[in-house]
């Protein structure tokens, strides 16, 4: 059973992909020496990502993580049994967690894309039509990963393979369902009426809840990921692989750090240690 520490200094949520783990390696280790910080300080450390369950449970497992997470841009919240000393209101129990379900199901979302393609005179291409080798080719995930990353909860990851219609027709399309289309590196995803920084609200609350008053900060490096950073009280944004910062992202307070992905979110648990030191 995870146990909640005495409050800390703050919370921290991170996005994954080209943030904590490198877009090219998928690994953290430039970020190593700064998520052993973050343990010594006993701060929450609240994965926030688009991968599912299945990708995430066993980083969490690699880097001695008990704290929530939120999966599928802010489909569903995670939250260990015993974690809080009361279970979130209308959560559901299963396979250990409180399950927060803010998203869509899958099956609907799925049903919903072919709709969209009606519409539009557009071509979409979702995991679900996909091969394994398939999305090993468009992510560059190994298989083990890819398989992973294929077990969908509450977003749709497609590819637009016409030119029959503009993305704008295919969000308008997935509007008028009361869906959402989201912008997330080499694929878009359609996803329910919900997105990251709703997730981090509601897990925001439950530790105020718990703990009274309590700092909030986000890292991430791209366009969905700036719900997340909107609603955090210190917002950071590493540098991409091509080198300098996602545009259109305007933040009141954003911090711009240098360095591209896992150098640049140690870089910020630097300045945020100093902060709170």
């Amino acid at each position: 059973m995870a146990l909640v520490p005495t409050p800390p200094c703050f919370v921290l949520f991170t996005d994954l992909d080209g943030t904590l783990l490198d877009t090219a390696t998928y690994r953290c280790d430039a970020a190593r020496p700064a998520l052993d910080r973050l343990r010594e300080h006993m701060i929450p450390l609240v994965i926030c990502t688009s991968k599912t369950r299945a990708e995430v449970e066993p980083l969490r497992q690699e880097l001695d993580n008990h704290d929530p997470f939120i999966i599928e841009n802010g489909g569903a919240l995670y939250i260990p049994e015993g974690y809080f000393k009361t279970p979130p209101a209308g959560s559901i129990s299963r396979n250990g967690y409180h399950v927060v379900e803010l998203g869509v199901a899958y099956s609907l979302l799925r049903e919903a894309l072919r709709s969209i393609e009606g519409q539009t005179g557009a071509t979409l291409v979702g995991f679900g039509d996909m091969t394994l080798e398939d999305i090993v080719r468009v992510t560059g995930l190994a298989q083990p990963e890819a398989e992973r990353a294929r077990q969908r909860e509450y977003d749709e990851p497609f590819v637009v393979t016409s030119n029959n219609a503009t993305l704008e027709k295919v969000r308008g399309a997935a509007a008028q369902l009361g869906l959402t289309v989201v912008s997330g590196g080499q694929l878009y995803h359609l996803v329910g009426s919900t997105d990251k920084g709703r997730a981090c609200r509601v897990l925001t609350d439950l530790y105020r809840q718990e703990w009274g008053e309590i700092a909030t900060a986000g890292i991430g490096d791209s366009l969905n990921d700036m719900p997340m950073l909107e609603c955090v009280d210190r917002p950071f944004l590493v540098e991409r692989p091509e080198g300098g910062h996602e545009d259109g992202i305007v933040i009141e307070g954003v911090t711009r750090l240098r360095g591209i992905g896992p150098v640049g979110w140690a870089e910020g648990i630097r300045q945020l240690l100093v902060e709170n030191s």
